[in-house]
């Protein structure tokens, strides 16, 4: 498992030839023979992992020690569980996959491919989804079930079209089952399904026996979608270009700073956001100015801008109003509230208690309510 990425740390369960384990070896009895006196057996017996065990072994005829044996056991059981897990193989696989805010998101440039140039600030929270993978006996397509309705569950779905794209690369075979626990809603503004991607891709290279670094991986991932690279960084990341450029950044932010979560209903169309998107109505803030002060000082509103919101409230007024009220009632009990990507989702930071009014107010008796998230690091 990849130490280095963001998906790889949160792996919760790998299992070989359907038992699962975390490593192999943990915990081991051995016998010892009889000519063998061990310093410490009475720890040893009741299983007590030791990295060097001495052992004497002597004439019974004249008591002479004749040699003293030193056996690192932690060192071999080690290499005994890496070929163990290196000739079973996966056959399922567990991953969490997180989603992200944007603490700031400046839109800099239009460029001449139709995209826009960004740079903001992408964090990983504790929110995300459970993907569950396993080998199928396929060998023309994969499976895709989910707890949630709508969901594409063919090549328009970014697990999908991830897995597609490895085989492209990699000349790979494997077809799988994956069953998706969805909690991150969809048209949010918190790079859900582009966490999906990113997770998809690092478990297939598991499957497959590492054939790609996770640095192809991550370049590969911009090929179908701007967001997905990020998911393959440590967590906190300042991002460019068109978001596939990612610089892993020391950690910038409190570790469980607690978030609220808000998002309506109504999604945003990222399309038609950033087509109603004019860049005279942009903040002028350098961001490398923004990154330096929440470095320094934290999270504070005039820090949190997002370009997008002007005309994400265009696109859906109601999620202007919201922000207002958080902002209003708000005070003293969230350090900033922002939208997170193009919408639509307002975050509150600084408190995991959400404004009374969106419990008693009938407007937003449907909304996706979260005050558990918090910002979280591998």
């Amino acid at each position: 498992m990849a130490s280095s990425s963001f998906i790889g740390s949160h792996l919760l369960y790998s299992s070989c030839n359907g038992k699962t384990h975390s490593s192999s070896f943990k915990k081991a009895s051995f016998s010892i023979p009889s000519s063998y006196k061990l310093q410490n057996p009475s720890s040893f017996e009741r299983g007590v992992r030791f990295s060097t065990i001495r052992a004497t072994a002597s004439d019974s005829k004249t008591g002479r020690k004749q040699v003293e044996v030193v056996y690192d056991l932690e060192d071999k059981f080690n290499k005994l569980a890496d070929e163990v897990d290196k000739n079973s193989g996966i056959s399922r696989l567990t991953l969490f996959s997180p989603c992200k805010i944007n603490v700031f998101l400046r839109i800099t440039g239009k460029r001449e491919d139709g995209y826009h140039d960004l740079a903001s600030l992408f964090h990983v929270i504790s929110l995300g989804d459970k993907i569950k993978f396993s080998l199928s006996p396929s060998k023309s397509s994969d499976r895709l079930l989910t707890n949630v309705p709508g969901v594409p569950l063919d090549d328009r779905n970014l697990i999908i079209k991830a897995l597609n794209l490895f085989r492209k690369k990699t000349g790979t075979d494997n077809y799988f089952s994956i069953q998706l626990d969805k909690k991150v809603p969809t048209g949010a503004g918190l790079g859900g399904g582009s966490s999906n991607a990113a997770t998809a891709l690092w478990a297939a290279n598991q499957f497959s026996g590492f054939v790609a670094t996770e640095k192809e991986l991550q370049e590969w991932s911009g090929e179908i979608g701007s967001d997905i690279p990020f998911f393959f960084s440590h967590g906190a990341a300042y991002c460019t270009g068109r978001g596939e450029i990612v610089e892993d950044i020391p950690k910038p932010l409190p570790f469980n700073l607690p978030l609220v979560l808000i998002k309506p209903q109504e999604a945003c169309s990222t399309a038609e956001v950033y087509k109603r998107l004019t860049l005279d109505r942009t903040s002028k803030v350098d961001p490398l100015t923004l990154l330096e002060k929440i470095s320094r000082n934290g999270i504070s509103q005039d820090v949190c801008i997002n370009d997008l919101e002007p005309p994400a409230f265009e696109v859906l007024p109601s999620l202007k109003r919201l922000k207002q009220r958080l902002v209003a009632l708000g005070r003293g009990q969230y350090d900033a509230v922002f939208m997170s990507g193009s919408g639509s989702t307002i975050i509150g930071v600084g408190s995991p208690d959400p404004p009374q009014f969106v419990y008693d107010d009938e407007e937003y008796k449907d909304v996706f309510l979260s005050g558990k998230p918090q910002i979280t690091f591998v």
